[in-house]
């Protein structure tokens, strides 16, 4: 029989970040599995790529070759699509995300579905030694490369369903999702689980599809949605959504076919 192979230290990020896990998680068989560098819940590859729907945008998520390709093309340039008149592209959505989160040093912020990392690394130089990055993630291709990417025990990376997230109530001061909520299955129930992980006055971060207000932009819009899999918001969704799990302080951009929505959960 060969033998079993041995589990590699444990980063230091993924170390501080073990406890945040529901006790449930962390008594399954086989935990933790860090070897692939990041803590992997799901296992296999069965489940390996982004949570979601079966269109053909989740299967490009799921794609092995999108991790070349996502930070420098691909993603920048649905951003330019989408958004139309905002100019600043990922640099607009990096500010935009910094604005909403109001990161200090020492906070815990979590990052859902964080793709290579882009987003998670700039939230670890903010939040210092002192607080922790957490990626999460189900995507096992997307994870390797935010691995490659980032420096040792910076972040702690998660393959895990970030649709119904593995963490404790209360565990993080701000969560992130930009460029995902759109391709949940079930973004209602990931929602619930955001909030669910925040402590009292921590702050959300959104970025995701906006419905057009006029009846022929409609039409597209519920063509491609239906094309791809994608799901297209309705201008007050998220707003009204957000407000009625207890947030205050919600703000909305809208910009082109995209918004950016953020708010603070009351005490």
């Amino acid at each position: 029989m060969a033998a079993a192979r041995e589990q590699p230290a444990l980063p230091a990020a993924l170390t501080r970040a073990l406890p945040l896990l529901d006790p449930a998680v962390r008594e399954a068989p086989g935990f933790p599995d860090v070897r692939p560098g990041y803590l992997d819940l799901l296992g296999g590859g069965a489940h390996d790529g982004a949570t979601g729907g079966g269109g053909p945008a989740q299967r490009l998520m799921r794609s092995r070759a999108l991790p070349l390709v996502y930070e420098r093309w691909w993603r920048p340039a649905w951003g330019r699509v989408l958004k139309g008149a905002l100019a600043g592209g990922m640099r607009d959505e990096h500010r935009i995300a910094r604005l909403l989160l109001g990161l200090t040093p020492g906070d815990g912020v979590l990052d859902v579905a964080c793709g290579p990392g882009n987003f998670t690394r700039e939230f670890a130089q903010i939040v210092g030694a002192g607080g922790l990055a957490v990626g999460i993630d189900a995507s096992a291709t997307m994870l390797a490369r935010a691995i490659d990417d980032t420096p040792d025990g910076a972040v702690a990376y998660v393959r895990g369903d970030a649709e119904r997230l593995p963490f404790r109530d209360a565990s993080f001061d701000a969560v992130c999702c930009f460029a995902a909520l759109n391709l949940f299955a079930d973004p209602e129930t990931a929602l619930d689980h955001m909030t669910r992980v925040l402590t009292a006055g921590g702050r959300i971060a959104i970025f995701t599809s906006c419905r057009l207000q006029s009846a022929a932009g409609r039409t597209v819009e519920e063509l491609a949605a239906s094309r791809s899999g994608m799901r297209i918001f309705d201008r007050d969704e998220l707003v009204d959504g957000l407000r009625a799990r207890g947030y205050a302080d919600v703000r909305q951009r809208i910009a082109g076919l995209t918004q950016f929505v953020g708010g603070r959960l009351a005490a």
